[in-house]
């Protein structure tokens, strides 16, 4: 298990401000305890049982899979950590937007992967540098789970063409795969356990394997951006701000949840969903929509 980096009052230092710059990508970063990510996975659980059989107009884990943070609060309060945003400060600077939070879960013993790929893809913000992913280990990752795969300084291409596989074992919306050849000596295991957080850029080339285990692979995944950047593709985007100040405008926001899948919630989470489709689903020569 690769111990923690060292944060400086909880912050990145300068040093690894370049490594992540150099590399698309750091970990492990120690945000919390053991026990504190434990706590977590207890309330996600505890969501799951409540709400699995409940009538909602989507399939349970459509919710948790795609913008989280609209209709649960433990989504939002994760997002909104100080403890992460201080470490994202680093890559991002003062002003930090909320773009999503999903919980994204792979049971134990299944053969769910997703294809090497690169985030910004199809999300209709461009090849841009205003962009981090945080990935909030709740339960092990490590190769044998299903960690995720980087590509050391992948980022630095710009947006490589991929190839939709719509494979049903594939977690992504797409079963998106990007056209090069990814020798395996070229895949750098990104072990983190609870309470650890990995980040990427949203060019890094990445993707992960089956859990082969007896436990859930669970993580919570955070993407953050700059106020600056703007959805190219569909009409509107949706983000909140987490901390610093806006002064752009260039996402509608939304207020944050109180309760679990609250009717209003609901509704405004299939406004953003529809409305983000247009990005995630152009271009798709198979028809379909996100998550659904």
């Amino acid at each position: 298990m690769p111990p923690p980096l060292p944060l400086e009052n909880g912050r990145l230092t300068p040093e690894q401000q370049q490594q992540y710059w150099e590399d698309g990508y750091l970990f492990p970063l120690q945000v919390m305890s053991a026990t504190e990510a434990q706590a977590m996975r207890d309330e996600l659980e505890a969501i799951e049982a409540e709400w699995l059989d409940a009538d909602l107009p989507l399939p349970l884990g459509t919710y948790k899979r795609v913008n989280a943070h609209c209709v649960m609060p433990l989504a939002h309060r994760i997002g909104s950590d100080p403890r992460i945003l201080d470490v994202v400060e680093g890559v991002l600077g003062p002003d930090i937007m909320i773009y999503a939070v999903e919980f994204f879960i792979k049971e134990p013993k299944t053969r769910q992967i997703v294809s090497m790929h690169q985030d910004l893809t199809y999300w209709g913000l461009g090849a841009i540098d205003g962009l981090v992913t945080a990935w909030l280990s709740l339960s092990p990752a490590t190769p044998a789970s299903g960690c995720m795969d980087f590509v050391k300084g992948s980022h630095k291409n710009a947006i490589l063409p991929h190839e939709d596989t719509f494979n049903k074992n594939n977690l992504l919306s797409r079963g998106q795969e990007v056209k090069v050849d990814v020798a395996a000596e070229d895949k750098v295991p990104i072990e983190i356990h609870p309470g650890q957080i990995s980040l990427h850029h949203g060019l890094t080339i990445h993707g992960s394997g089956p859990n082969t285990t007896d436990d859930r692979r669970i993580a919570a995944v955070i993407r953050y951006c700059t106020p600056d950047i703007k959805q190219q593709v569909a009409d509107v985007d949706y983000a909140l701000l987490a901390r610093g100040e806006d002064r752009f405008g260039n996402f509608a926001s939304f207020p944050e949840p109180t309760s679990n899948f609250a009717a209003q919630a609901i509704a405004q989470y299939e406004e953003i969903r529809i409305a983000q489709a247009k990005a995630m689903m152009s271009g798709a020569k198979k028809k379909g929509s996100l998550y659904a």
